[in-house]
């Protein structure tokens, strides 16, 4: 196996273009799976949960205990225990840098602002598939408290009866109030509408498989999400200074993720792009889950030619990618160009896995090129701002002239009768 390379983006277009969540067949599956959680509730969450996870529940083991917990920390690994704890704390303490206030201003008798409220009740989803990720548990966990969500409830798969416990204790460390024992599309149809067992929620937010990403798109409106995330995906732009044994590096480490998941590096130096794919070849032979990354390198991943950064960079801000490395020497300066992006990491030594774990800014980011309109997870999905308006007597007399002229206009006659009732008497 080569990672192929591309004279272009033209000769690309096959990796660059991306699925949608369109396929009608799994359309219907979650449409039939949202629509009986809601209609009959618990029944149609545990048949689920025990139909695709083979667990049995009831409406007393459907959550994880207290007893499960301190179980799951006498699981854990000591020296993993302090990773999570040192990792939450970076988290925790980046989200609660920069919070949303209030921003309320009163000038000649007109006060007009916003106060920003948190939801009550949130839902986080935690995948379940090939590998435990704790580390999604802290990235959605984490803002919700920032945000003052009186609620966290956090919606993870449990194969065989038993969640992961590194999962349990994270949720724990980032003080979750509540683990559900159940995934896919059922989790999410019993977060958004409620049932006997599972409160209703607000917001639901954390990645997932196309069932989970079709359910929230389909109960999106009755509540709030994040976003809609497809397979993970890198994108790279390295100058031929750079270590190519970094940039291979950097590539496997997306595409371990999931077969479906994309690498791809933007680069001016054809010698560079040969090393990067010798070294890629190499580094796969020793990966673990080295089926898995082969999948996606030979099938989703490859290194365009680009005449130059700036060609480079509008690639980029066309393709929108979740991550984005701007592996040269004047990163810096490259970051002006950068519009369209989950998240960016500078230089040779910020590899993707320092935001996926440990920086503190969130991994949970838009993909499949929906970085063009959604942002990364952060406490600001889970708050509202609510306008605030108020006159004084003497501020309606001045403005309601022209109040009354404009709802007339559109022959909302009421409306101005509201306002002439205070300025006019009528």
């Amino acid at each position: 196996m080569k990672m192929k390379i591309y004279e272009n983006a033209a000769a690309a277009a096959e990796i660059l273009s991306r699925g949608g969540f369109e396929d009608p067949v799994l359309v219907a599956a979650v449409k039939e799976i949202v629509q009986n959680v809601k209609e009959n509730k618990d029944e149609a969450l545990f048949s689920y949960c025990k139909k695709f996870d083979n667990t049995s529940l009831t409406a007393e083991t459907l959550f994880v205990s207290k007893e499960e917990i301190a179980n799951a920390y006498r699981e854990v690994d000591t020296d993993l225990l302090y990773s999570i704890r040192k990792a939450a704390k970076n988290i925790r303490e980046y989200h609660f840098r920069a919070p949303m206030t209030d921003h309320v201003r009163t000038q000649d008798g007109r006060t007009t602002g916003y106060v920003v409220r948190a939801v009550e009740r949130a839902g986080i989803y935690v995948p379940g598939g090939t590998a435990p990720l704790f580390s999604s548990v802290l990235m959605g966990v984490l803002p919700a408290k920032a945000a003052g969500v009186s609620e966290v409830i956090v919606a993870t798969p449990a194969k065989n009866g038993k969640v992961h416990p590194a999962v349990i204790v994270a949720a724990d460390v980032c003080g979750a109030d509540k683990i559900l024992k159940a995934g896919g599309a059922q989790a999410i149809a019993a977060l958004a509408y409620g049932t006997q067992s599972v409160p209703k929620v607000d917001v639901i937010a954390g990645p997932g498989n196309i069932f989970v990403t079709l359910a929230k798109k389909e109960v999106y409106g009755k509540v709030g999400i994040d976003m809609l995330a497809g397979p993970s995906e890198i994108l790279i732009i390295a100058d031929g200074k750079q270590n190519p044994s970094y940039v291979a590096a950097d590539v496997l480490s997306q595409a371990e993720h999931d077969k479906l998941a994309r690498a791809i590096i933007l680069t001016d130096d054809k010698d560079f792009a040969k090393k990067v794919q010798a070294e890629t070849e190499r580094r796969l032979n020793a990966l673990p889950r080295k089926d898995i990354a082969e999948y996606s390198v030979e099938n989703a991943g490859g290194i365009i030619l680009v005449k130059d950064m700036e060609e480079a960079c509008v690639l980029a801000n066309e393709i929108a990618p979740e991550h984005l490395e701007l592996a040269t020497e004047n990163c810096e300066e490259l970051l002006g160009k950068i519009r369209n992006a989950g998240a960016v990491f500078l230089g040779a030594y910020t590899p993707e896995p320092v935001g996926d774990y440990f920086a503190g800014p969130d991994h949970i980011l838009p993909t499949g090129g929906t970085a063009k309109f959604f942002e990364v997870l952060n406490e600001g999905i889970f708050m509202r701002k609510m306008s605030v308006i108020r006159y004084t007597q003497s501020a309606l007399a001045e403005d309601g002239e022209d109040i009354v002229r404009l709802a007339e206009e559109e022959g909302l006659c009421a409306h101005a009768r509201a306002v002439l009732a205070r300025t006019k008497g009528e």
